[in-house]
Parts: structure tokens; C-alpha cells; sequence
């Protein structure tokens, strides 16, 4: 009986110092969250910003620096290269403040955080098409804001990345003899990125595509 008394204390005990080291923690205020993500970030220490940002926001919500702390814990996990989980703060912070007045950067880093996904030119080019939707749409709706000509640079990329898939694919059915859609994807790429490199390779292999492609009737 006594034994059992025992573990029960420790147990307690444990417990209570668990529950102790949490109310620590939840007794900073809301400054001092502030202070210690905005030093954390600053010093390129994004885990521990990441963490008191969180902590703002979970613990004081109407809070006049809740926004803030949104707003940094996107940007924490793009600079942890955890762009997943950047793209999904972003979009949530631009669900929540459609007003507010970072949406301009709010949609250039959502555009960002795809770009930083892009891979090679065999790889899926999902990342650049949504990449590129989000550049465009920040041209369109913020046409003057000081994130429109970097959009714009990455619009250019992301299309010469997107004309560069296009083209391996074309090339692979070329090499695998299947040249009625090789010349599908050469008159696309030629029509769709005229002044590009894989533009010009495209048009130059399309009067060869379409001598095979003939002898293949």
C-alpha cells in the first residue's frame, strides 16, 4: 500500500513539474513573445521564432500583434525551407486579411515558396504552373506594388521552366518514335514560347517531326 502511496507522489510530482514549466512559459506577455521572435528572427534563429510567434498567437489571439505573429510564422517556415507549410500560413493569412496591406507580399511569397519547389526538366512542373499563377495574379491585381517587377523576372522563369518540360516530353516521344505527339508538343512549345531557346529548338525539329510523322500514315 505504501509503495503504491509512493509512485503516486512521484508520479505526481512529475506531473507537476510539467504542468509548472508550462505555466512559466504562458505566464510571458505579449511583448515579451514579440521581443524574443523578433530577435530570434533577425538573427536568423527561425525555429525559435517560429515557436514564439506560435506562442503569441495561440495564447493572446486579439492581441494587436496576433497579425504580426501570422504573418512571421509563414515567413518562418519559407526561410526553414518548409514551403508546404508556408504556402498553407499565407493562404490563411490572406483568407483571414483580405485588406491588409502585405497581401501584395502575401501573394508574392506564396508564388515564391512554389518557385523554390521547381525541379528539373523531367521532374512534375505542377510547382511552376502554380508558381506562375500566383506571379500573374500579382501583376494583375497590384500591378503598381514593389513586388510586380520581380514577379514579372519570375514569370519569365518560370515559363522558359515550363517550355523546358514541355520539351523533354517532346523529345522523349521523338526518341520513342511516337512523333504524331512529338509534333503536337514542337507546334505548342513553338506557338506558346516564340522568343524562347525551346521555342526556337522546337520550331527547328518540327519539318523533321513532320517528315516521320508522314511516313507513319
Amino acid at each position: 500500500m505504501m509503495k503504491k502511496l509512493f509512485i503516486s507522489i512521484i508520479v505526481l510530482l512529475f506531473c507537476g513539474c510539467s504542468i509548472f514549466e508550462t505555466s512559466n512559459e504562458m505566464n510571458q506577455n505579449v511583448e515579451d513573445l514579440v521581443s524574443e521572435g523578433s530577435a530570434a528572427f533577425m538573427d536568423k534563429d527561425y525555429e525559435t521564432a517560429l515557436k514564439a510567434y506560435t506562442n503569441l498567437k495561440d495564447w493572446y489571439p486579439f492581441s494587436k500583434y496576433a497579425i504580426l505573429a501570422e504573418l512571421k510564422i509563414a515567413d518562418s517556415h519559407f526561410y526553414l525551407e518548409e514551403y508546404d507549410e508556408a504556402i498553407m500560413a499565407y493562404e490563411e493569412f490572406e483568407k483571414m486579411h483580405p485588406r491588409n496591406e502585405a497581401i501584395p507580399y502575401i501573394i508574392y511569397q506564396i508564388g515564391l515558396s512554389w518557385f523554390k519547389q521547381l525541379g528539373t526538366v523531367d521532374r512534375d512542373h505542377t510547382p511552376a504552373l502554380n508558381s506562375l499563377a500566383q506571379f500573374k495574379r500579382l501583376q494583375t491585381q497590384f500591378p503598381q506594388s514593389e513586388y510586380a517587377p520581380k514577379a514579372k523576372e519570375y514569370i519569365e522563369k518560370c515559363m522558359a521552366g515550363i517550355a523546358g518540360h514541355e520539351l523533354y516530353v517532346a523529345n522523349f516521344y521523338m526518341k520513342t518514335k511516337k512523333y504524331a505527339a512529338a509534333l503536337k508538343r514542337y507546334e505548342d512549345i513553338a506557338a506558346t514560347y516564340p522568343d524562347s531557346k525551346e521555342g526556337r529548338e522546337a520550331l527547328a525539329k518540327i519539318p523533321e517531326c513532320e517528315a516521320l510523322a508522314e511516313k507513319e500514315k
